[in-house]
C-alpha cells in the first residue's frame, strides 16, 4: 500500500472497507491444499499496492536476491495504483486471476480468506511464526476462522504530540503527559477551566481504536457481532460528553478531520494531537514557537498496548507454485529485508528483535529519529484494535452515533445500542 503522511499518523487510514471485496469461492478453509512443501520453482506473480514508483530499486534487489537463492524460481512483480485496489482484488478473485503473493491489510485479507483464497500460514508455514512479533502475526487472524492468512510485513503507529507550554500554563506537569484515559480526562478538564475554555486538550471524538484502547470488547469471540455498546463503551462515551460540555474538546471536534485537527494543534489552540515525523519537520519550519515546546508520548490507553497499523503478504491458496510463493512471501518479510525497507521509508519491521536495533533506539538529534524511537518502543507490544469486519460504512455509523451522544442529542447508551444494532445488521447483510 502507499506510504504517506497519513499512514504514519495515529489517525492514518491504512485500511479500506472489507465489504468492498466480493471474492467468490467456497466459504471458509483454503481453496486448495494447505501444504507448501515441495521444490521452490516456477514463476511467482507478486503484487504490491502503489510502491513501485518510489521503491523500484529496493524491490528489484530483493527479487534478484531471491532468484539467486532459488535459481529455479522467477518473480514477476506487478504494482497496482492505490485508487481502486480493493476493486482490483475483487475482480481478480472473481476471475481466478489473483496473483500468487498479494500485498493486503487485514480487512482486505478477510473476504479472501473467507472465500478460500488465502492460504492458512499456520498450517503451511507455521515454522516461521516465531520470527515475527506476536501482535503482528495475530493481526491476520480472521474472526470465526482458525489460522493466520498473511505474513506480517511492515508496521506503523503514531505518537501523540503535546504542547509542553500549554501543559505548564494549565498547572500540569509538562514532563508527565497523560498515559491513561482517566488521567487524560482529568487533565483535559483542568486545562479547559484554567484557560477559560480557550485551550482544548483534544480535537477529535473517539474512534473504534479509542474504544479498543479504553479496554472495550469490540466484538464477541466468534466475530459474529459487535459489542462496543457494553458498559465500558458507554462509560467512554459519557466521558467525552463531559469533555465537550466542559470545553475540553475543540469546537470543531465533531466534524474535524485529521488535517484540520493538525492545524488546530499547530495554531496552539489544542494541546494534544497524533502525528508523524513529517509533522514534526513542518512544525520546525512553520511553527517554531510550537516546535520549541513539543513533547512526544504514546496515545493514552488502559490496556498497556499501543495501536498497530499493519500490512501483510497473503499467499494465494490456489497458487500453482505454492512452495515458491510461500518461500518468496517469507523472503520479503524476512528480518534482513524488512530492516532494509525500514531504512528506505518511515515504517517499522514486524520481525522480532528488529526494533532493538540502534536505528530504532538511539536518537541523533533529528526530528525523524525522535519520532522513530518513540514509535518503535510502543510497537513491540502493540496490537491492531480495528476489527477486520468494520467497514467504512460502519465507521460512519459509529461516528454519527458518537456525535449525537457527545452533543447530548441522544444518551450514550441509546447511541451505542443503535450503532451496534446497525453495524450488526450491515454485518449480516454484507
Amino acid at each position: 500500500m502507499r506510504i504517506s503522511r497519513r499512514a504514519a499518523a495515529a489517525t492514518a487510514v491504512l485500511v479500506t472497507s472489507a465489504l468492498a471485496l466480493t471474492a467468490c469461492g467456497p466459504s471458509g478453509g483454503s481453496g486448495g491444499s494447505d501444504s507448501a512443501s515441495g521444490k521452490v520453482e516456477g514463476q511467482v506473480t507478486f503484487q504490491t499496492w502503489n510502491l513501485k514508483a518510489s521503491f523500484k530499486k529496493y524491490f528489484d534487489g530483493v527479487i534478484a536476491d531471491f532468484e539467486k537463492k532459488y535459481p529455479d524460481a522467477k518473480v514477476k512483480w506487478v504494482d497496482q495504483p492505490a485508487e481502486g485496489y480493493p476493486q482490483k482484488l475483487s475482480a481478480d478473485a472473481a476471475g481466478g486471476t489473483l496473483p500468487d503473493v498479494v500485498n493486503v491489510s487485514p480487512d482486505l485479507a478477510y473476504p479472501l480468506a473467507k472465500a478460500g483464497l488465502a492460504l492458512d500460514l499456520e498450517k503451511a508455514a507455521g515454522q516461521y511464526r516465531g520470527e515475527y512479533l506476536d501482535g503482528a502475526w495475530h493481526s491476520h487472524r480472521m474472526p470465526g476462522m482458525p489460522g493466520v492468512y498473511a505474513f506480517p510485513w511492515y508496521l506503523n503507529t503514531g505518537p501523540m504530540f503535546y504542547n509542553k507550554e500549554l501543559f505548564a500554563e494549565a498547572g500540569l506537569d509538562p514532563e508527565k503527559p497523560p498515559t491513561s484515559y482517566d488521567q487524560l480526562f482529568k487533565d483535559a478538564v483542568s486545562m479547559a477551566r484554567k484557560s477559560g475554555g480557550r485551550i482544548a486538550m483534544l480535537a477529535s471524538t473517539p474512534s473504534i481504536e479509542d474504544f479498543g484502547r479504553y479496554g472495550v470488547r469490540l466484538m464477541n469471540t466468534r466475530g459474529t457481532e459487535f459489542t462496543f455498546n457494553e458498559p465500558k463503551g458507554v462509560e467512554l462515551l459519557r466521558h467525552y460528553k463531559e469533555l465537550h460540555a466542559a470545553g475540553a474538546l475543540d469546537s470543531q471536534a465533531l466534524t474535524a478531520q485529521a488535517e484540520s485537527a493538525g492545524r488546530k494543534f499547530q495554531q496552539q489552540s489544542v494541546a494534544m494531537n497524533p502525528g508523524s515525523a513529517l509533522d514534526l519537520e513542518n512544525f520546525k519550519k512553520e511553527a517554531p514557537s510550537l516546535y520549541r515546546h513539543i513533547g512526544i508520548t504514546d496515545a493514552a490507553n488502559n490496556t498497556g498496548k499501543a495501536n498497530m497499523y499493519v500490512q501483510g503478504l497473503m499467499v494465494n491458496a490456489q497458487s500453482k507454485v505454492k512452495p515458491a510463493a510461500v518461500a518468496f512471501a517469507h523472503f520479503v518479510t524476512y528480518k534482513k529485508n524488512q530492516m532494509a525497507f525500514a531504512k528506505e521509508v518511515t515504517i517499522f519491521p514486524s520481525t522480532k528483535g528488529s526494533l532493538d536495533d540502534p536505528y530504532f533506539t538511539k536518537e541523533d538529534g533529528t526530528d525523524a529519529t525522535r519520532v522513530r524511537v518513540a514509535s518503535a518502543k510502543s510497537l513491540k507490544t502493540a496490537v491492531n484494535y480495528t476489527p477486520v469486519l468494520l467497514s467504512d460504512q460502519m465507521k460512519t455509523v459509529l461516528r454519527n452515533a458518537v456525535a449525537k451522544a457527545v452533543q447530548g442529542k441522544q444518551s450514550p447508551e441509546a447511541a451505542l445500542d443503535g450503532a451496534v444494532a446497525e453495524c450488526n445488521r450491515l454485518l449480516k447483510t454484507g
